[in-house]
């Protein structure tokens, strides 16, 4: 398989929108805002591995690796020489806890959080609009509280606050991948527009295994010890721990065996005719397992970056543990892409577009 990417000298001729990009990781959201189209200004993240990966595949991107909280103090605007207005600051900080001293929280109460980092650079640069991605469990987390905490400080800082949980799998990615979407629009600038941000509508077609996995590069692989690959040997493709004999399931799960719930991670081979779960960042985890449909494995680094819709031009830095972390943590470049275009609507003045006019071009 292959994907239609633009030219990088091409995109740059169209491109009209800036970003800045923090917490960035491998690349994955920032990818797929560079094929919607955003200007990437500074790309910050503080891990080596995933930098050396940036720079080996954007060498015209500005990379600063380095501490958050550090640039934050220190003003983001020194870090890189672009004197005009950002059009979108973007990334996915860390979900962390706060101490309720009120009911409402204000900016200043976050300190001691990357949060308060990501809020600090917010308000430094007053971007038009902001992206900020996380897990899904940020929706409940502390009852709410977190959350709720967050959308005040970003409305302190001047921002109409949105969030909509997405599903990969709606946006031309082969992968069931729950994410929190949060997008500001800074209050001038809705008020100029004159209409609410709305998330992308769901592309119809749904992306299979087997729609992604055809003539995958060679690429590193973990691998099965041979009692585990015994345990495989057993169970039918799409199936789990439920397929083994009584004796060896009871053997294979140990104390977990009699406790509740369908504990369908565990020994699960995936079959060609469904979507990816959540790609992980450790390739072989006993209460996750993601087996090969036809081999005794797990799938490859290449095969992972697939189903995470990286192109397969997009090569990884690091140990191959490092690489499945850095494919593991990375937002799909395709959901990415298609919330860029999103917002490019939006700044453009254009109510969203239906998905079938924003849709990617595959070729299988």
């Amino acid at each position: 398989m292959t994907i239609n990417m633009l030219h990088p000298h091409k995109q740059l001729q169209e491109r009209t929108f800036s970003v800045v990009e923090l917490f960035a990781g491998a690349g994955g959201l920032a990818l797929g805002l560079d094929k919607a189209g955003f200007e990437a200004k500074i790309v910050v993240e503080n891990n080596k591995w995933a930098c050396q990966t940036l720079r080996k595949n954007r060498p015209y991107w500005h990379v600063v690796e380095g501490d958050i909280v550090k640039i934050a103090d220190e003003g983001i605007r020194n870090y890189f020489d672009f004197d005009g207005e950002i059009d979108l600051l973007s990334g996915g900080y860390p979900c962390q806890a706060f101490s309720y001293a009120g009911k409402k929280l204000g900016l200043e109460d976050t300190r001691g959080t990357l949060f308060y980092s990501y809020a600090e650079i917010l308000k430094e640069l007053q971007p038009k609009m902001f992206l900020a991605e996380n897990v899904k469990g940020l929706v409940s987390h502390d009852k709410g509280k977190t959350l709720q905490t967050m959308i005040d400080v970003f409305e302190e800082v001047g921002y109409k606050v949105y969030y909509q949980v997405l599903n990969a799998l709606d946006y031309e990615v082969a992968q069931k991948r729950e994410r929190i979407a949060i997008i500001g629009v800074r209050n001038d600038v809705r008020k100029s527009i004159g209409f609410d941000y709305n998330f992308p509508q769901p592309i119809k077609k749904k992306l299979l295994l087997k729609d992604v996995l055809q003539d995958v590069p060679a690429s590193l692989c973990a691998s099965y010890n041979d009692k585990k690959k015994e345990i495989f040997a057993l169970v039918s493709q799409g199936g789990c721990w439920r397929d083994l004999p009584e004796k060896i399931a009871k053997e294979y799960l140990g104390g977990s065996y009699h406790l509740g719930g369908g504990k369908t991670g565990i020994a699960r081979k995936m079959s060609w005719d469904e979507p990816g779960l959540t790609v992980l960042c450790s390739p072989a985890q006993k209460q996750t397992d993601r087996c090969h449909p036809d081999e005794l494995r797990p799938f490859s680094v290449r095969e992972n970056a697939r189903i995470q819709s990286f192109p397969d031009e997009w090569e990884f830095a690091g140990s191959m543990a490092e690489q499945y972390k850095q494919i593991g943590n990375a937002v799909p470049v395709n959901l990415a892409y298609h919330i860029g275009i999103s917002i490019k609507n939006y700044l453009n003045g254009h109510k969203e577009k239906s998905s079938a006019q924003v849709q990617l071009a595959f070729h299988f």
